[in-house]
Formats: structure tokens, C-alpha cells, sequence
């Protein structure tokens, strides 16, 4: 069986520390992937999943139209806009080089399957600095972000509000309630009629969209606000079984598969 490609876009960051013990100090310095809970949950699917890391984004994402249509959906994943905007081309020589933030918009709109998923970098992001507010890649995505630090942190936790129809094919086998989630992006979900808000926090956390559906010409699009695993997602969701079936159902849909 072909399976289908998908590129996921982002989940990695590098931490510096500096270590004090009485007169003496060193650092040290670790880097972290965000996305391996979703890798793992897609090892044995249906999906290719090729994993691309935020500082290979920034010089590895592809140029050209061909370059992204080997792929049947994209997912950007706490990355912000300046890393596919500032190539070191840009940033160290003043050179041009194609914009990719219009490329992925025009790639969805030619039939890509485009996902948002939140995180610090994502949408708005912390302190602002994701910076997709008023970007291509933000008229491709069935939300409108704010133009601040949109981050909405739940320590106590919220269980995500279904509103969509339980027989939507990105619902498909996943039973009961689902596991609490501890923070997501505040975005805004477009008014148009192709755009359908599945889930959403519960009101008496404002009622924001969690999971939104919609289409961009050709192409189908969809935002998950919260994360795909620690700290807005934690260990509790990544080992529910509904995990891995909530995200072969969101690309198989995004895809066109369903």
C-alpha cells in the first residue's frame, strides 16, 4: 500500500542553562523534540511522515511549488513566521529568495491540506513574536489570529467542549470523554460557511475555538489550538487511546482521504 506523504513542519528548540554551585558555575545546553508523541502515534498508519525540525525548516522547507507538492498535507507546529521568512540567504547576505509563508498558501490553495497546531510559536504566540497574524499563511487558515500574545494558559485544566457533529469523519472511533488539556493559542474562527468549529474550551474558559475545520480554494485547512504533547497536551492525553485516532482522522480528512 502507497502511503501518503505528509510533512510536519517545527517541535524542536535547543535550551541553555547556567548551573551555580556555591563559587562555581558551567552550562550546559539540551536540545528537545515536541513532536514525538505524534510520530510514534503515526509509525504504523497510513502516513509518511517526514519530520522536520525547526532549525532544518529554515534552510530545508522547499522553494518551489514541486518541492511541496510531494506532500499531501503540511503541518506547522510551533514554529514562527521568521523561520521560512529570514533564510540565512536573506538575513546574512541580502540576497532574494522565493517567499515561502505565500508559497504554503498558495500550495493550499491549489488542494494541500494545511494544519496549524498550537504552541508557543504558533498563531500569535509568546509575547507575539510567532507573528502569522497578517500573513499568507493566515488567510489560508479557517482562524484570524490575535495580534498579541494569544497564549491562554489553564493550569487546573479543561476538558475540550465536542460541539461538532459526532459523526464528522475526524470523530470517527473516538469514544467518551476526552482528557483534560492544560493550554492552547486564542485565535478566531472565520465567519464563512465553509468553516466548521468541531471543538472549543469549555465556556467558562471563553468558550475559544480548539478545533476548526475549513477550505482554501482547493485545499482543505484545520488548527488545533492546544498542542500535540507537554505541556498544553499531557502525558494523561498522549496515552488515551482516542490520541493517535484523533490525528489519522485529522489527516485523513485534511488529505481528502475521507
Amino acid at each position: 500500500m502507497t502511503k501518503t506523504k505528509v510533512l510536519l513542519v517545527g517541535e524542536s528548540w535547543v535550551s541553555s542553562a547556567t548551573h551555580y554551585k556555591g563559587f562555581d558555575q558551567f552550562g550546559s545546553v539540551t536540545f528537545h523534540l515536541g513532536a514525538t508523541p505524534l510520530v510514534d502515534a503515526l509509525k504504523d498508519s497510513e502516513f509518511d511522515l517526514d519530520y522536520m525540525p525547526a532549525h532544518e525548516a529554515v534552510e530545508k522547507l522547499p522553494f518551489t511549488m514541486e518541492g511541496l507538492s510531494q506532500y499531501k498535507a503540511i503541518i506547522l507546529s510551533d514554529i514562527g513566521a521568521n523561520s521560512l521568512l529570514l533564510h540565512p540567504d536573506v538575513w546574512l547576505h541580502g540576497k532574494t529568495v522565493p517567499n515561502r509563508v505565500k508559497l504554503l498558501r498558495d500550495w493550499t490553495l491549489a488542494g494541500g491540506g494545511l494544519i496549524m497546531i498550537g504552541g508557543y510559536f504558533s498563531f500569535q504566540g509568546i509575547d507575539g513574536k510567532a507573528r502569522w497574524h497578517r500573513t499568507a499563511v493566515e488567510d489560508a487558515l479557517p482562524v484570524t489570529c490575535l495580534p498579541n500574545d494569544d497564549r491562554l494558559e489553564i493550569p487546573e485544566g479543561f476538558r475540550p467542549s465536542i460541539i461538532g457533529p459526532r459523526d464528522h469523519p475526524i470523530f470517527a472511533g473516538i469514544e467518551g470523554d476526552w482528557p483534560l488539556l492544560l493550554g492552547a493559542n486564542e485565535v478566531v474562527a472565520r465567519d464563512r460557511d465553509d468553516v466548521e468549529v468541531l471543538a472549543r474550551l469549555p465556556q467558562d474558559q471563553g468558550s475559544h475555538p480548539l478545533l476548526v475545520t475549513g477550505r482554501h480554494g482547493e485545499g482543505r485547512t484545520l488548527v488545533w489550538t492546544s498542542d500535540i504533547g507537554p505541556h498544553w497536551l499531557p502525558n494523561s492525553f498522549v496515552e488515551w487511546p482516542g490520541y493517535a485516532r484523533l490525528w489519522t482522522n485529522v489527516l485523513r480528512w485534511v488529505s481528502k482521504a475521507v
